[in-house]
C-alpha cells in the first residue's frame, strides 16, 4: 500500500511539473486587439508595420505602484520605437470599482502626463484575459515571429518601483536588448507587484 501511495504521488508531482511547464509564458501566443486610445483613435498591433514587437504595459490611472512609471515608459518608447519596438500601455481595470480609470480620466492622464505611448482602454478586460495580466504595471515583451505574436517576457518593468536611480535589474530593456541582438531572453518572467487587475466574470 506505501508503494502505490508513493508512485501516486511521484506521478501527481510529475504531472503538476508537466503542467507548469506548459502554461510556461515562453513561446505563448497572443492574439492581435483594436482598442481605443486616448485620441479617439483605434489601436492593434497590425497597425505598426514595420514593428518587431511591442512592450505591451498594463497599467491604470488609480494604482499608486503605477503612477510611478509613466516617465520610465517614456523613455523605453523613445529608446526602442525607432528600433521597431514601441510602448503599448493599455488599462484594463474594473471601473466600476475605480472610478479614476474611467475613460475621460485616462484621456486627462495622458494630456496632462505627457504620454508619448499610445494609452488604450480595455473595458471589456479581452485583451487583459488574453495576456493573462495580473497586476499594475504588468509589462508584456512581445515578438513578431511567422506572423505571430509570441511573449517573451512577462512581468515588472525593473526592481525599483520607487527609487528609479537605484534600479539595478532593467528586465524589460535587458529582455528587448537580447531579442534584437538575437539572442534568447535570460530572465523570461518575473513576479509584477502593483495592484491587482480584478477580472469580471
Amino acid at each position: 500500500m506505501r508503494q502505490l501511495y508513493s508512485t501516486g504521488v511521484k506521478f501527481f508531482l510529475l504531472f503538476v511539473i508537466i503542467a507548469l511547464q506548459s502554461f510556461s509564458i515562453d513561446n505563448r501566443q497572443v492574439s492581435d486587439f483594436k482598442l481605443k486610445d486616448t485620441n479617439g483613435k483605434c489601436v492593434s498591433l497590425k497597425d505598426y508595420g514595420g514593428a518587431k514587437g511591442f512592450i505591451i504595459v498594463f497599467t491604470c490611472n488609480h494604482c499608486p505602484f503605477a503612477k510611478l512609471y509613466p516617465p520610465r515608459l517614456n523613455e523605453l518608447d523613445k529608446k526602442y520605437k525607432h528600433l521597431g519596438v514601441p510602448v503599448i500601455a493599455i488599462s484594463s481595470t474594473d471601473t466600476i470599482n475605480y472610478e479614476e480609470d474611467t475613460y475621460p480620466k485616462m484621456v486627462a492622464k495622458a494630456h496632462n502626463e505627457g504620454f508619448l505611448f499610445p494609452y488604450l482602454y480595455d473595458d471589456a478586460q479581452t485583451v487583459a484575459k488574453n495576456f493573462g495580466a495580473q497586476k499594475t504595471p504588468h509589462a508584456f515583451v512581445v515578438w513578431i515571429e511567422n506572423g505571430k505574436y509570441v511573449i517573451k517576457y512577462s512581468g515588472a518593468i525593473d526592481d525599483n518601483g520607487g527609487e528609479p536611480a537605484k534600479v539595478k535589474n532593467h528586465f524589460v530593456a535587458v529582455a528587448v536588448d537580447a531579442l534584437l541582438n538575437g539572442r534568447e531572453v535570460t530572465v523570461k518572467e518575473t513576479r509584477s507587484i502593483g495592484c491587482q487587475i480584478l477580472i469580471r466574470k
